[in-house]
């Protein structure tokens, strides 16, 4: 199936122009594009567009959770009758594994695995095994050792009906696949057996299956929707993909066991040496129970550490990623667009050292041979030798992507003779909304003006964002603003940083529209990729102060957040004009004068954009104020077993939370209750 854009919306501005000249670009194939692109010019929709011009395989990366799940259900709508991938990291709560030898601490890896989005890292997988019509919406995370392509694609199952198959081997195959038999409740990842039939509920999909084995052959295929909804029947083949990225075949594990062996050997002889018999007897007991482990049951928590081995990489030899799977599938012929490039590209090239200093202290210190070295992120010259053709997408792009993607131009321009743009713009927005007018203030008494900035707002029905310069003031500053008087209703107040939840953070921005709240209050998470059409008011507070939050790119990013409302302004409250002001201001009145005149020569009357609200990302019913202690109130005997186990997490944070408050009695009923919801 080819890639097939629907959408209401028809190029407008200088959305055209652009969509050209990076087709163009692609089809002449530069390797290196960037999209500098005012907020609110309708990026993500011109890069649609190219998309449905080359009909390649793509992979989106964005820097950001929030920004990438909203990136993701815009493909969706965009190509609903594509496959769309979500990929990002699974964890809630992530605490690796670390040693501080300072204090003599070790800090095993601790997680809390959201399993919805497990699931969807796996259905990207699957997506990019089954069709060439895919996107894949990642965050850096893709950039993580995933385990290899080739195994992965060996273990997949492929059924039809009629076809001759061997009952106990075909259950084998499940359990190497890593699905587990369930004894009662049928979950994500597990099957079960009833008589002739049986009930399977992939990893990657919200469906049941139901395979159906009678003398040898497979009678029926079926699949029906996990609550409700009618059977139907499959013709035609069905896939089982694995329920896990990290996968061991039983074949090559005597061999890889021999050489896990011999590592050990040769690191207890160097521990020795260093007379560090401690150290040596660590390892020794930590690698024979993980091999113990993995020959039973073909895991252990960890296993990634060890992934070279069955992966057959060398020492040092770069580790298989997300996009591996991209190449393996499709070669080159893919393309990869970088959103928010001026932040997801510093990212990608830090990523590597820092994982790098905290594996040296655990191989030290006899906590992990040297091959977890290997379990690592890509570092960025092997990132760069795998992207193929990219875009980078950003209304701030830095200059190392201007230089690259002007200098790749300039150079196939040489040979084909042709007029190609390294570096194309998009300044005009569709609705005729020009950058925000910009106001600075003094600091002093900034809270009070705020204020009384805020009311006009709300009786407008309009919304405010307020940036701050740390999470314990956004908190602060968010209760604060709560208990303002003298208005004819409160004002409805949430914070938004980085500990709120990842899909929750999508439910809270979603709820700012809907006007379940007049202000939401953050820190750097309200800069990129937030389409909130109802904000006409950003304020900034202490702009002046120097540093990355208030640098000049991450000035005129915040600045944005108000350009998609026609009555938008942003307020700097400052005590003196930094350089980083200033540069911010006189590009922002640039990019406006260009509007201005625009708007001018074509008749055009700005007003605001018309954006849908979307269904909540996560299930309502599971979505909880993480200020309002509402989850550990809940009548947890009314919920089904599942139920409760997806409310733990939930409950520890809100534990985290209690105790955060010394609030040591509410925290212990927590506890208490997350130890008995576990058992049931």
């Amino acid at each position: 199936m080819n890639f097939e854009l629907k959408s209401d919306y028809k190029p407008a501005g200088d959305q055209q122009q652009a969509i050209d000249k990076l087709t163009a670009g692609i089809t002449a194939g530069l390797p290196h594009q960037v999209l500098l692109g005012v907020t609110g010019s309708g990026k993500t929709y011109t890069i649609a567009n190219v998309i449905q011009n080359i009909q390649k395989p793509v992979l989106v990366i964005s820097h950001n959770k929030t920004l990438a799940a909203q990136l993701y259900q815009e493909f969706k709508e965009f190509f609903p009758n594509n496959g769309v991938g979500f990929f990002i990291s699974y964890y809630d709560y992530y605490q690796p594994e670390a040693y501080i030898p300072q204090t003599d601490t070790y800090i095993a890896k601790e997680t809390e695995i959201n399993e919805e989005i497990d699931k969807l890292r796996l259905q990207a997988t699957s997506l990019l095994f089954s069709r060439k019509d895919v996107i894949i919406v990642a965050s850096v995370s893709c950039i993580y050792n995933l385990g290899s392509p080739l195994e992965y694609g060996k273990y997949v199952i492929e059924l039809k009906k009629g076809q001759t198959i061997d009952r106990e081997q075909f259950l084998y195959k499940l359990i190497s696949l890593h699905y587990t038999r369930a004894k009662f409740e049928l979950d994500r990842g597990s099957f079960r057996i009833r008589g002739e039939e049986i009930e399977l509920i992939p990893a990657y999909e919200d469906v049941i299956l139901k395979i159906t084995i009678e003398d040898g052959k497979i009678k029926n295929l079926k699949t029906r929707p996990l609550i409700a909804g009618n059977e139907r029947e499959l013709e035609g083949y069905l896939k089982i993909y694995p329920a896990k990225h990290f996968l061991t075949d039983p074949k090559v594990f005597n061999e890889s066991e021999r050489q896990i062996k011999q590592d050990l050997d040769i690191r207890l002889k160097e521990l020795k040496k260093q007379r560090k018999e401690l150290e040596a007897h660590r390892l020794e007991q930590r690698v024979k129970y993980d091999l113990e482990m993995i020959k039973e049951i073909g895991y252990v928590n960890g296993i990634e550490n060890y992934a070279r081995y069955f992966d057959g990489r060398m020492p040092g030899d770069p580790p298989w990623s997300l996009m591996d799977y991209f190449q393996h599938l499709f070669g080159d012929d893919y393309l990869v667009v970088i959103d928010e490039s001026h932040m997801a590209i510093p990212q990608i090239r830090g990523m590597h050292q820092g994982d790098l200093s905290r594996k040296k202290m655990l191989i030290n210190f006899g906590f992990r041979l040297p091959s977890a070295l290997d379990n690592r992120p890509l570092k960025f010259t092997e990132y760069l030798k795998r992207a193929p053709q990219t875009i980078y997408v950003s209304a701030t792009p830095d200059t190392w992507e201007l230089e690259l993607a002007d200098t790749s131009a300039k150079k196939i321009q040489q040979t084909t003779k042709k007029e190609l743009y390294g570096v194309v713009e998009q300044l005009i927005r569709p609705t005729g909304l020009v950058d925000p007018e910009v106001i600075i203030k003094p600091a002093e008494k900034q809270i009070e003006d705020l204020v009384e900035e805020i009311k006009k707002r709300k009786e407008k029905g309009e919304r405010v964002l307020v940036t701050t310069l740390t999470k314990k003031t956004a908190e602060e500053l968010a209760w604060w603003l709560e208990q303002v008087e003298n208005t004819k209703t409160p004002l409805l107040v949430h914070y938004l940083h980085s500990d709120v939840g990842t899909l929750e953070r999508t439910d809270i921005l979603r709820d700012l529209r809907l006007g379940k709240y007049d202000v939401i209050v953050g820190v750097n998470l309200l800069r990129e990729g937030l389409d909130l059409p109802e904000v006409s008011l950003v304020a900034i507070l202490d702009a002046d102060k120097q540093g990355f939050l208030r640098s000049k790119t991450s000035l005129i990013q915040t600045m944005g957040r108000a350009s998609r409302n026609v009555a938008g302004q942003v307020i700097l409250y400052a005590d003196q004009e930094s350089l980083a002001m200033k540069q911010a201001v006189e590009e922002v009145g640039r990019r406006r004068k260009i509007q201005l005149e625009y708007n001018s020569k074509h008749g055009i009357i700005p007003k605001t954009i018309e954006k849908p609200i979307r269904e909540g990302f996560v299930n309502r019913s599971e979505k909880r104020d993480a200020r309002s202690g509402k989850v550990w109130e809940t009548d947890f005997e009314s919920l089904t077993p599942g139920e409760k186990k997806k409310m733990i997490p939930l409950l520890r944070r809100e534990m985290r939370e209690a105790a955060g408050l010394l609030d040591f009695e509410k925290a212990a009923i927590i506890r208490d209750m997350i130890e008995v919801v576990s058992k049931r």
